[in-house]
């Protein structure tokens, strides 16, 4: 249906060179931080050296063509390169955001580094799926294994909290999608995304069994992605983990999973009529995701307005900006796809930037409540410019990162007359503006504490918010390259 060639099993297994080159540094890790005196450093640096050599393989894959691998499980194509850059650069991110994090206390032992790339793998698997099998393994191994990173703490209530509640919610959601594929495979007899695809098509599936599991398996997804109904989890989670989990929850394992959305949805769900997508057997699911659109980034931005706790407004920032990516997904198009690609790239810039003040400046903060953050353009002048960038470009003023992002996802709702879409995510973006500027304003215009003078963050640290706030703002400026990279690995479905 989409021109993919079938590959044999030994040829597949050229095809996840990043994959296996992360597998390989999660093994040596865990043997570094057996023999290595300075465990810590040692399995950081083993880490950080996979993830920029999955960075590297799977950019070097965007120009790949696109195949079926393992016998028709996952696929190897441009769109899964794209995100599997994402993931790798996230996790290297949240890696060194770890090492000087107090919050990451690791008393000799370096599993909290190797278990992010075991995070990394499974999403890289859930970007590639192809088949209800995949889809399930690799959504439970980003569910369990994030788990056990949100309980690192041991001895903080708070994080076993959030542990407890993530998991359970994520049972319950993944207890949801697996009878939703139950009911698929009953129909069809088959796994396999196209092969839905194709009864459906067809007419063999009952319209109820159908319409149950579009519903069924949208529930697990949208655990992945914080979207309504199923972002219970996200506040009290982000809240209650550890702040480098906190940041790399809020990437990772939601680009992984708008990417799980596309090949569901699309390539199981949905029919290719002429050179666009629509929905298979006239299942309306465009229109129940841009109701779930709607109502997420709605729900995300008016539960932050009253959010004293940082890390708490953030969970409600993210939930909103799923809802602003999905907009793109409605509108079932290149022009909708290419701009949540678009999106889930900036955003990483810009809300990983946001954790990375928060985490710099903990030990001296040493509370997550806005209120710190009183007086902090006085003190800490930098941290304080790169908050005020990071969180502008989140409500979607140019010429930032976040603007051109925006702007792709609503010239791509309104190029496929969903105004009414577009009106909503205005409103919460100017919405958005009011929450994000409260936190400005504790910064440069409220008192705070003026005890021990200048606040210098590690240089680790003001390395890192330089390296975040470049492109935060030259993409904002200049897209038109990360554009037609992202437009480029698209292709293939158009």
């Amino acid at each position: 249906m989409t021109g993919y060639a079938q590959l044999d099993l030994a040829a597949s297994v050229g095809q996840i060179l990043p994959e296996l080159v992360a597998t390989a540094a999660f093994l040596l890790a865990v043997v570094v931080d057996l023999v290595s005196r300075r465990r810590k450093e040692a399995v950081c640096a083993v880490v950080l050296a996979g993830c920029i050599a999955g960075l590297v393989l799977s950019l070097a894959q965007l120009k790949a063509g696109q195949s079926l691998i393992f016998a028709g499980m996952a696929a190897a194509d441009p769109l899964a390169a794209i995100l599997k850059a994402v993931v790798f650069l996230a996790t290297g991110l949240v890696a060194l955001f770890s090492l000087g994090s107090p919050e990451i206390r690791m008393s000799g032992r370096g599993e909290y580094y190797s278990l992010l790339l075991v995070v990394a793998v499974g999403a890289c698997f859930m970007a590639s799926a192809m088949n209800f099998v995949m889809v399930y393994l690799a959504t439970e191994l980003v569910t369990v294994t994030s788990c056990i990173l949100v309980a690192h703490a041991k001895d903080d209530r708070r994080a076993s909290e959030a542990a407890l509640k993530y998991i359970l919610f994520g049972a319950a959601a993944s207890g949801v999608m697996i009878y939703g594929i139950s009911l698929l495979y009953g129909a069809t007899g088959t796994l396999s995304l196209t092969g839905v695809s194709r009864a459906l098509v067809s007419g063999q599936v009952p319209g109820l069994v159908a319409v149950l599991g579009v519903v069924f398996v949208l529930a697990g997804i949208g655990y992945k992605i914080a979207a309504v109904p199923f972002h219970f989890w996200c506040p009290d989670v982000y809240e209650g983990a550890p702040t480098p989990i906190t940041a790399f929850l809020s990437i990772v394992p939601e680009a992984a999973g708008f990417g799980l959305l596309i090949r569901v949805y699309m390539l199981g769900f949905g029919e290719r009529m002429g050179q666009g997508w629509a929905a298979a057997a006239s299942l309306d699911w465009p229109s129940l995701l841009a109701v779930v659109s709607a109502l997420t980034m709605t729900l995300g931005n008016l539960g932050a307005l009253h959010q004293t706790n940082l890390k708490r407004l953030m969970a409600y920032s993210s939930i909103a900006h799923a809802g602003y990516i999905l907009m793109g997904f409605v509108a079932l198009s290149k022009t909708g796809l290419n701009a949540m690609i678009i999106y889930i790239i900036v955003y990483l810039f810009m809300n990983l930037g946001v954790f990375a003040v928060l985490i710099g400046l903990s030990r001296r903060l040493a509370s997550d409540q806005i209120a710190s953050f009183r007086g902090l353009g006085g003190r800490a002048k930098f941290p304080a410019f790169a908050m005020t960038v990071f969180l502008f470009s989140l409500t979607g003023i140019p010429p930032l990162a976040g603007f051109t992002g925006k702007f792709y996802l609503f010239a791509a709702v309104i190029d496929a007359k969903i105004y009414w879409l577009a009106i909503v995510g205005a409103l919460n973006s100017v919405v958005s503006l009011y929450y994000y500027v409260r936190i400005i304003k504790a910064m440069y215009i409220e008192a705070g504490e003026t005890e021990g003078g200048p606040i210098q963050l590690p240089a680790l640290y003001t390395a890192l918010l330089v390296a975040l706030v470049v492109p935060t703002v030259v993409l904002g400026i200049f897209w038109g390259p990360l554009a037609g990279m992202t437009e480029a690995s698209l292709r293939f479905l158009f």
